[in-house]
């Protein structure tokens, strides 16, 4: 993967944001693969395609890449809030490769690729509507909150100037495919438990140390009054996904 971008791209063009979509939406066509199947390339679409701009020729899979000079944290702006809340529960968001990139050198720093699966509701963070002045009065965007996405599903391809190899890529991205098997109207649960057990920094957990996120989970279900009981299933769930391993009653280990 060559991390240097075409600037040259950059030069027909006055505006920033047309600069940088230029250079950086050429480079994924150059370098970008597909990391659910083997295909080397991705296939750029045309221009202003609903939500995605890449699908990979082999399997089909469609991709959106979202490039920024700021450095990758836990929120990512990212389009209508509607749009993304319905792509998520009618399980048509696209894989999101975000990218950091240097402007002076157009380099490729950072790169996290999170599947299309990976995104529950509680990730999408409502902005407030634009101003009655605002040429689209009204109109309400959102942020992506990666930390409440499991670390599971945030693959760095490009991690502080290096790229990870596509082996070890495939090979992460096929670890939580399996969550793309779960009802998406179950699904927000399972990433909101995983990523909250996660967040226990523990190889090894208990039942008891699972029921200590309630509030947690409380927060992001308020209208579940059987948050206990959805923890033990999310527990199972995630053991058949092949994710936890049920080492005796009431032991878990994360794989």
């Amino acid at each position: 993967m060559d991390l240097s971008m075409a600037s040259e791209l950059a030069l027909a063009y006055r505006s920033g944001s047309q600069r940088a979509r230029v250079v950086t939406e050429a480079w994924g066509a150059d370098n970008l693969y597909c990391p659910n199947c083997p295909s080397p390339r991705l296939k750029r679409l045309r221009h202003n395609t609903k939500a995605s701009d890449y699908r990979c020729p082999e399997c089909g899979f469609w991709y959106q890449l979202k490039g920024q000079q700021s450095r990758i944290a836990n929120q990512i702006v990212n389009g209508a809030f509607s749009a993304m809340t319905e792509a998520i529960l009618n399980d048509r968001t696209p894989n999101f490769y975000f990218m950091q990139y240097e402007l002076a050198t157009w380099n490729v720093k950072n790169l996290l690729l999170i599947p299309s699966f990976a995104f529950p509701l509680s990730a999408i963070i409502k902005r407030n509507p634009l101003s009655s002045t605002a040429r689209r009065a009204g109109w309400t965007g959102c942020n992506i909150a990666l930390n409440r996405i499991p670390a599971d599903a945030r693959i760095y391809v490009v991690a502080e100037e290096r790229a990870t190899s596509e082996s070890q890529v495939r090979a992460q991205f096929q670890r939580v495919k399996p969550l793309a098997q779960i009802d998406v109207a179950q699904r927000g649960w399972t990433l909101d438990v995983l990523t909250a057990i996660r967040a226990l920094g523990k190889t090894e957990f208990t039942t008891d140390d699972a029921y200590r996120l309630v509030p947690q989970l409380k927060q992001l279900h308020p209208h579940n009054r059987h948050v206990r009981e959805k923890i033990r299933q999310q527990l199972q769930v995630l053991r058949d996904s092949e994710l936890l391993v049920h080492v005796a009653r009431g032991h878990w280990r994360i794989t």
